[in-house]
């Protein structure tokens, strides 16, 4: 009579090809590998493991992934992968100083919106001169609901802290930002021991090999109840999921007009009676962000190959 294995559970806090840094409820760290072939973990993912011994070492293989809440993807270049799962706030960080792109926070928000992920925007270093114009920009993301704050990490770290401590308790929280938008300012800020996490997991995860992990989990408090993911490297979301006929959905501000429209099935790009194109020409829905749908619809409408 076979006897059956008793599973594990775990928070899957880190990766690296296909291995991963798997937490254990008590706080303990074991390093895993899934079953089979595929890898198809990410951080964030509630995993059920067993325990290897291996050469000498205390390894674990994952055997099953729990169902996830929600999923996000990334796009590079050839493939829609996906980098992260079961978040309660998706933080996207745009600053006064470089130019934030449209293109690129809209993608964010698109993404968040089709997985059920509320969403926070953080403007850093309001207290440059140019703080009036980002907010300008930023003025129609906070019409349409989005939560917009505004912090001066490095100049005002205290009155920073104070202002997204009330937001990141008790959640995970995935925090996106292209370089120089102080992501890094921010992590350090929020988590003090964030370099020694760092070093914790690169030496787990190491055992002779030369590792970067492209997707970290960092928790904020001693309790381990406030995470922070910190996914660097990573140029586009992947939208690709999403059927173009449902993209308006996942834009506030075209979904507003959607039903205005003379035929159910407009896409709104160049038949008659388009509600969505009449408000552009009214000035509800701005230029720009009708351009970003028109290019992402079109993106979406190529056979994937």
């Amino acid at each position: 009579m076979t006897r059956a294995v008793e599973l594990e559970r775990g928070l899957v806090v880190a990766g690296y090809g296909r291995h991963y840094l798997v937490e254990t409820p008590e706080g303990r760290r074991v390093v895993c590998r899934p079953r089979g072939k595929k890898s198809e973990c990410v951080v964030g993912d509630r995993v059920q493991w067993m325990r290897t011994v291996a050469s000498g070492t205390d390894e674990g293989v994952i055997e099953r992934i729990e169902p996830r809440r929600n999923l996000l993807f990334r796009q590079d270049e050839w493939r829609t992968k996906s980098f992260a799962a079961n978040l309660d706030l998706l933080l996207v960080m745009v600053a006064v100083e470089p130019q934030f792109s449209e293109s690129q926070l809209s993608r964010s928000l698109i993404a968040a919106e089709s997985a059920g992920i509320p969403v926070c925007i953080l403007l850093n270093k309001v207290d440059l001169p140019q703080a009036a114009a980002a907010r300008e920009r930023l003025a129609p993301y906070r019409a349409m609901g989005y939560d917009v704050q505004e912090v001066s990490l490095q100049a005002a770290p205290d009155e920073a802290r104070a202002a997204l401590a009330p937001r990141l308790d008790g959640r995970a929280t995935l925090v996106l930002g292209p370089s120089g938008t102080g992501k890094s300012t921010l992590i350090n800020l929020m988590v003090p021991a964030a370099q020694a996490q760092v070093g914790e997991i690169s030496q787990a995860l190491n055992s002779g090999r030369h590792t970067t992990t492209s997707t970290q989990w960092y928790w904020v408090d001693a309790a381990r109840t406030t995470g922070l993911i910190d996914s660097p490297g990573f140029q586009e979301f992947g939208l690709r999921q999403i059927d173009p006929q449902q993209l308006p959905a996942y834009m506030p501000d075209l979904r507003a007009h959607v039903g205005e429209c003379r035929f159910y099935n407009c896409t709104h790009r160049q038949e008659p009676g388009c509600g969505v194109r009449a408000a552009v020409e009214r000035g509800e829905v701005s230029a720009s962000r009708y351009r970003i749908y028109g290019e992402i619809h079109e993106e979406l409408s190529r056979p994937a190959y």
